[in-house]
């Protein structure tokens, strides 16, 4: 994984995927000490992140394998972003998702004319199911996070963010399963070499900061917190090698934190934000980050929450 993999993702996805704006505040900079530059995915097709590294593997797929078509597991943005994929590239896709998914994520998926298949995150493995699943019907799987396609697509939000702010002391990501770390990483590390990129787990979800520690990877419960798309057991194969070399760090946030960002961001930036996608402010506003850099990119990396369930938080 290379640089150029992620440049070469960023040609095809240019005029497909939203180049996502760069937003400042100045109450954010004075309350967390630092000059910020938010990349907001949230703002991305299918309003997450996960558009990119999706249609990057897809497109590279031959005619013949997307007409037979993809299948996906998913806790809800990735299938999303398959199924947009699919259909903008003339495919189907059969997506694997828990039983618990919102329903705002199924019915987006559904909506995006995706196939849903039901399973139970508490008991059933969804990488040996979707396996199974793409066996059974002669589907390319599109796993996501662990794959380089997937990987490199990721990375391609950060690769915008450095190109338009190209002096950033830190880049802070959100970690599931490590894709899109990895990308911002190979990504951030090629153009400025200088630049931390820190990564922020949910508390409960601790996989990847484990894995660093023990200098493999290590596998967790099921995390339950209010972030579910980082709700990862174990970090990726490919993920985990990129990150184990580039990451500079990893640090955690609770659920608490979490909602505190999501208020700040919709107060003050006006913004709509998922909790996985407010762990990197919440880590800046509960004082996670030390040193404090100078200047720092945040990625937001989705804001797929219904208004029940962000009423709900926030009150």
């Amino acid at each position: 994984m290379s640089l150029d993999d992620v440049r070469d993702a960023a040609d095809r996805l240019r005029g497909v995927a939203h180049r996502t704006p760069v937003l400042r505040s100045r109450t954010v900079d004075r309350l967390v000490g630092a000059e910020v530059y938010f990349k907001c995915e949230n703002l991305q097709r299918i309003g997450a992140f996960k558009f990119r590294g999706a249609y990057n593997a897809m497109s590279r797929l031959s005619r013949e394998q997307r007409d037979r078509g993809v299948a996906a597991f998913s806790s809800g943005n990735h299938a999303q972003g398959v199924a947009l994929a699919a259909r903008e590239l003339g495919s189907s896709a059969v997506i694997l998702m828990p039983s618990d998914t919102p329903s705002s994520k199924l019915d987006a998926t559904r909506g995006y004319g995706a196939e849903v298949v039901s399973y139970d995150r508490y008991t059933g493995n969804r990488a040996e199911l979707g396996r199974a699943l793409a066996a059974e019907r002669g589907l390319a799987l599109i796993p996501p996070y662990d794959h380089p396609h997937v990987i490199a697509g990721q990375g391609t939000a950060a690769l915008e963010l450095l190109t338009e702010v190209d002096d950033l002391d830190a880049l802070l990501v959100p970690v599931g399963g490590g894709g899109l770390i990895a990308g911002s990483a190979t990504a951030a590390t090629g153009i400025r070499p200088g630049c931390s990129v820190i990564g922020v787990e949910p508390a409960e979800g601790n996989d990847t900061a484990l894995s660093l520690q023990a200098g493999h990877r290590v596998s967790i419960p099921v995390a339950r917190t209010i972030a579910d798309g980082l709700a990862a057991e174990t970090p990726g194969e490919l993920t985990f090698a990129i990150n184990q070399r580039l990451v500079s760090d990893i640090t955690l946030v609770d659920d608490d934190q979490i909602v505190a960002a999501m208020r700040i961001f919709f107060e003050r930036l006006k913004l709509v934000v998922e909790p996985s996608g407010a762990v990197t402010l919440a880590a800046l506003l509960a004082g996670r980050i030390a040193p404090l850099p100078r200047r720092i990119g945040v990625i937001i990396s989705g804001g797929n929450i219904s208004p029940d369930r962000f009423a709900a938080l926030l009150s």
